[in-house]
């Protein structure tokens, strides 16, 4: 059985979705566990001059808000040609 329009958006949305929300919480709980390392280390101050990790983490967190939004509105677009098509 071949899958029509809205279908294929859907489930191309939902997948969409998916990977991005899992990028941002992912991102979000890695960024925690490298706090949570560098309050246990003695010279904090030091170590952040020369790691430049910081931007890797906004970076990731971006692109998975980005492709979340995407996702939902493939979702939307496919729902919508469901309804109305």
């Amino acid at each position: 059985m071949p899958y029509s329009d809205s279908s294929v958006l859907l489930i191309m949305g939902g997948i969409f979705a998916g990977v991005g929300l899992g990028l941002f919480f992912g991102d979000r709980r890695r960024e925690k566990q490298e706090d949570d390392v560098l309050a246990s280390r003695l010279d904090v101050k030091e170590f952040l001059k020369h790691s430049a990790g910081g931007s890797i983490f906004r970076g990731m967190r971006l692109g998975g808000l980005i492709t979340a939004i995407v996702g939902l509105v493939m979702l939307g677009i496919g729902g919508g040609i469901m309804v109305w098509g």
